[in-house]
C-alpha cells in the first residue's frame, strides 16, 4: 500500500506538472492581452501594467516565474480586480462552491444508489421501466436547464424556495439537486446494472435458497459489490460536482468560485483563469487517488498495483 501510494503521488505530481505547462502555454497563445479590452488605456499605461505582471519577460523567465509561484501555491495577483489576487479570491469562494458541490454529491449518491437497487429488484416490472425513465430523464436534461426550470416553477410561481442568492441552507436545495439530477441517473444505471450482475451470481443463490430476505440480501451481500462501479464514478463526479456548478451558480446568483471563472475568461485575466485552473487540478487528481485507495477496503480481492504479491 504504502509502495503504491507513493508511486501514485508521483504520478500526480507530473501531472501537474503537464497541467501547469499546458495551462502556461496554451494562455500566451491566445490572442490579444489582458487589457486590450481597457480602450480608455494609453500606450504608456498598458505598458506600465504589462511590465509590473511581467508580461513583457521573454517567455521562459514567465514561466519559470510561473512555476515557482506555482509550486508555493501563489498563483498572483488579480489583473482586473484591483488589490485582489486568486489566493484570496479561491479561499473566498470555494468554500461556498465546495458546499453547494458536497450536497449535490450526496444527493446524487444517495438517491442514484436508491433508484438502482429498486430497479434492480424489481427487474422488468413497473418500478424498473419507472425508475430507468427517470434515469434515462435525469442524464438527458442539462443542468442548467433544470435549473432555470426549477427556478422558474417552484421558486417564482410556486414560492416554495428562493429564487436565487446564498443566505441560508434553503437557498442550495434547488441548485444542489439542478447538479445532482443529471449524476442522480447515472448512478442509478451504475447500480442497477451491477445489482443484475450480482443477482445473478451463486453467492446470492445460495443465500436465497436459505431463505433469507429480499432486503437482507441487499444490504448484506450484493451491494457491496455492486458498488465498486460507483466507487469508480467518485472520481470524475467530485470534479463534475464542483466544476460543473459554474453555470448554475450563475443562474441563482451564487458567490462561488465559478463566478471569478466565468468572469476571469470574459476579463482574459490570466492568472484568476491559471490559478483556478490549477487549482481544480488539484481537487480531480487527488478525487481520483483517494477512489483507488477506497477499492481496497470495499473489496479485499482487489491487489493495489505495486503491492507485494501474497
Amino acid at each position: 500500500m504504502i509502495n503504491y501510494i507513493l508511486k501514485r503521488l508521483m504520478y500526480i505530481l507530473l501531472a501537474l506538472f503537464v497541467i501547469v505547462t499546458a495551462t502556461f502555454f496554451l494562455m500566451r497563445l491566445a490572442p490579444g492581452s489582458p487589457f486590450a479590452s481597457e480602450r480608455n488605456f494609453p500606450p504608456q499605461i498598458e505598458e506600465k501594467l504589462n511590465e509590473t505582471y511581467g508580461l513583457n519577460n521573454p517567455w521562459y523567465i514567465q514561466y519559470k516565474d510561473y512555476l515557482i509561484d506555482t509550486a508555493s501555491f501563489n498563483f498572483g495577483e488579480s489583473m482586473k480586480y484591483k488589490a485582489r489576487s486568486t489566493n484570496d479570491m479561491i479561499s473566498e469562494s470555494f468554500p461556498v462552491s465546495l458546499t453547494l458541490g458536497i450536497e449535490a454529491m450526496l444527493l446524487s449518491i444517495g438517491f442514484g444508489v436508491l433508484i438502482g437497487v429498486i430497479a434492480a429488484l424489481y427487474h422488468n416490472k413497473f418500478p424498473d421501466y419507472l425508475a430507468t425513465s427517470f434515469a434515462v430523464i435525469f442524464i438527458s436534461v442539462p443542468s442548467f436547464i433544470l435549473a432555470g426550470l426549477m427556478q422558474y416553477f417552484l421558486a417564482y410561481k410556486l414560492e416554495m424556495f428562493p429564487v436565487g442568492g446564498w443566505k441560508g441552507f434553503a437557498y442550495s436545495i434547488l441548485p444542489a439537486f439542478a447538479i445532482a439530477f443529471s449524476h442522480m441517473g447515472f448512478i442509478a444505471k451504475l447500480t442497477r446494472s451491477s445489482m443484475l450482475e450480482q443477482n445473478h451470481s451463486e453467492y446470492v443463490k445460495m443465500a436465497r435458497a436459505k431463505g433469507i430476505g429480499k432486503w437482507t440480501i441487499v444490504f448484506r451481500h450484493t451491494l457491496r459489490n455492486a458498488l465498486l462501479p460507483v466507487v469508480t464514478y467518485l472520481g470524475p463526479l467530485t470534479a463534475a460536482v464542483v466544476t460543473g456548478s459554474f453555470i448554475v451558480e450563475n443562474i441563482f446568483a451564487i458567490p462561488g468560485l465559478g463566478k471569478y471563472f466565468v468572469q476571469s475568461i470574459t476579463n482574459r485575466d490570466y492568472t484568476v483563469i491559471m490559478g483556478t485552473t490549477v487549482f481544480y487540478s488539484i481537487i480531480l487528481l487527488f478525487a481520483v487517488f483517494i477512489v483507488d485507495i477506497l477499492y481496497s477496503f470495499i473489496d479485499p480481492r482487489i491487489k493495489l498495483k505495486g503491492a507485494k504479491k501474497q
